[in-house]
């Protein structure tokens, strides 16, 4: 836990800045993605749209590769009040309320019936709207001061990548793969037929060569951005995950600015998020999966996955999280049932 001391060091480097600058309110937002990634400039064009909405009165400096600390700290921060901001996961904010954790589990979206990008969008969008959702939104803020300013920042299908091609669940069997700790995560690499190893994203090329795990799931982006073509050879186009990213600040910080300012700050980081996933999914996708190919990666489409089978895997992970409720709910209230 962040000491107070830090916490109000923190405070003031951000008042300090806030003076300089003349902005009345600022927040340093946070991330763990490379400056190349289509995240971080998206995230920088949702702080520009901010402040110039605002009239300079609502400034956000966006931080990438970790520089902000880690997000445990980060989450700490923001629960304490801090101006911080941190682009997260549902598996993370199903720490703490546990429901939400179920839209990172193996094939959600999938299970939830979208089939393109653009389904995908418009099924957030009503689950956003779902009474459910607004629930657990409101114990994230009320409880535990966590504000979610937009989930639809998706950052694309991940794959399986490793050194031998995998299409069926059995193909699995005894590999150690990467994936981060939260629960929800660990237990559908499980449940999909691997060993799930928490290891932090940027270690993941030295955890490949020193044989710590056999390979990792991630987007090709991850992987290419990542150099991971140096020692991984194989992507399988499993697309068990569709990583929806939660972007959260603290609740004290966002009720502090003025109505219209709070409208403008979710609005701009809706209309981020969606361009840049659409885009990510549309186009960058094919374009990050072509990079790899040229550096001697060979993938297994989609074609060649036995999804079935891994979609009936997946359901076990829903069930041992206690989760299948939550999953039905939300299909029966998209559907409008």
């Amino acid at each position: 836990m962040v000491s107070r001391k830090i916490l109000l060091a923190v405070i003031l480097g951000v008042f300090l800045v806030s003076v300089v600058f003349g902005a009345r309110w600022t927040l340093r937002f946070g991330h763990v993605l490379a400056p190349g990634e289509p995240y971080h400039q998206a995230f920088l064009k949702w702080a520009k749209a901010v402040e110039e909405r605002t009239n300079g009165d609502v400034r956000i400096e966006v931080f990438p590769s970790s520089q902000l600390g880690v997000e445990e700290d980060i989450i700490e921060q923001i629960r304490m009040g801090a101006p911080v901001g941190w682009n997260t996961d549902s598996a993370r904010l199903g720490m703490y309320v546990k429901d939400i954790g179920v839209m990172n589990l193996a094939y959600f979206i999938d299970f939830m019936g979208a089939k393109t990008p653009e389904e995908a969008i418009e099924i957030l969008k009503k689950i956003k709207q779902s009474p459910t959702m607004q629930k657990w939104l409101k114990e994230l803020e009320q409880k535990y001061n966590i504000k979610v300013l937009s989930f639809y920042w998706v950052q694309g299908y991940r794959h399986f990548v490793t050194n031998k091609p995998i299409r069926k669940p059995e193909d699995l069997q005894g590999l150690r793969i990467r994936t981060p700790g939260a629960p929800a995560w660990q237990e559908s690499i499980r449940a999909l037929g691997a060993v799930p190893v928490a290891i932090n994203f940027g270690e993941i090329y030295t955890a490949v060569q020193t044989k710590a795990v056999d390979g990792a799931e991630l987007t090709y982006a991850n992987v290419y951005n990542g150099g991971l073509y140096e020692v991984l050879k194989y992507m399988s186009e499993t697309g068990h995950f569709l990583l929806i990213n939660f972007e959260i600040v603290s609740a004290d910080w966002f009720n502090s600015l003025p109505p219209e300012y709070q409208q403008i700050v979710e609005e701009e980081m809706d209309k981020a998020g969606i361009e840049v996933s659409l885009k990510i999914m549309k186009e960058l996708e094919e374009e990050f999966k072509q990079k790899c190919i040229e550096k001697g990666m060979t993938v297994i489409p989609a074609s060649e996955i036995d999804k079935e089978a891994f979609m009936e895997r997946a359901k076990q992970a829903y069930r041992n999280l206690g989760l299948e409720d939550a999953l039905n709910q939300l299909i029966r209230e998209v559907k409008g049932e």
